[in-house]
């Protein structure tokens, strides 16, 4: 529909990461977990039904997804176009929680809208995918009663930090550019532990943070699993990030943070959420290269992926 052409975010980029895996005989067809769409009932966990009847106005959602011309198609078209990837992308997320519980690790190709929360979005973010994953662990899943939210998109996660505030199960660390969106007091509360990055803030500084905090998080508190929401919006020359962060940087950056959850035994779910240039998908498959490479991600693992998948 061209949409993409209308906000900087690279529509293409989840479908990118997964056929340069396939170039690279990390994963094939026949071995990536396809995501299911989430339904009603899944996004009842969390979210309110007043919400979700808000998304059936056009108008709303184009303020969610900042694409003003979305205000003027027929809801259906916005459903199927717009939304329908959403909700797949959420239900990745969903079914990659389960993965990583059950065989130590699991990447979400798609996933991380940590600007929503159970009754608003906002930043391109519709589902709160991060918080219902969480969610449906607790419910669901024995033997899963904390979890340690490391959040290192550029912006920070208010969505999540919003829908956890007095949840004391839920530990969030949030590493963030403190002068871009959403700027969001309140919601900056419900961090444990808070890393405000300047404007331009460069590799050295930024991975040695990165490893002092997760070490500092994991070591407060061991809990049950990981969510990893690995933006790529840091990346220098992002149009919305403001900070100057290598592609090597962001390499080594996952590489920190799955070496400290898997030295610990703790599964860890990787959300991609943030990335705004064309490079984005190449770096985001170059570092999960470099996990398997590293044997921090196994093989026979690494295809279960999803494209509005996991990996």
């Amino acid at each position: 529909m061209g949409l993409e052409k209308l906000h900087p975010f690279d529509a293409g980029k989840w479908g990118k990461v997964i056929n340069f895996l396939k170039e690279e005989k990390l994963i094939a067809d026949d071995l990536i977990v396809q995501a299911r769409e989430a339904t009603d009932e899944d996004l009842f966990v969390v979210h309110t039904r007043r919400y979700l009847n808000k998304l059936k106005w056009s108008f709303v959602v184009a303020t969610i997804t900042e694409i003003p011309p979305v205000a003027f198609l027929p809801n259906f078209v916005v459903q199927r176009k717009v939304l329908k990837p959403l909700r797949t992308q959420t239900g990745g997320t969903i079914m990659a929680g389960k993965l990583a519980v059950d065989r130590g690790w699991a990447i979400n190709v798609g996933g991380g809208f940590h600007h929503c929360s159970s009754d608003k979005g906002g930043g391109f973010c519709a589902y709160a995918d991060i918080t219902l994953a969480i969610k449906f662990l607790f419910e669901r899943v024995q033997g899963v009663s904390k979890a340690t939210i490391i959040d290192l998109d550029a912006h920070q996660g208010n969505g999540h930090e919003r829908d956890f505030m007095d949840d004391h199960r839920v530990y969030i660390m949030d590493v963030y550019n403190r002068y871009i969106y959403p700027g969001d007091g309140f919601a900056k509360r419900a961090i444990k532990r808070k890393v405000e990055l300047e404007w331009g803030t460069e590799d050295t500084e930024y991975l040695q943070k990165v490893h002092t905090h997760v070490e500092g998080a994991l070591n407060e508190l061991k809990p049950d699993i990981i969510v990893y929401n690995a933006g790529t919006d840091i990346l220098d020359g992002d149009p919305l990030g403001g900070l100057a962060i290598s592609p090597q940087g962001i390499v080594k950056r996952d590489e920190v943070v799955f070496k400290a959850a898997r030295r610990r035994r703790i599964p860890i779910l990787m959300v991609t959420s943030g990335g705004y240039q064309k490079r984005t998908a190449r770096i985001i498959a170059d570092s999960i290269l470099n996990l398997h490479n590293l044997g921090l991600i196994d093989k026979e693992l690494a295809t279960s992926g999803a494209v509005n998948p996991k990996v």
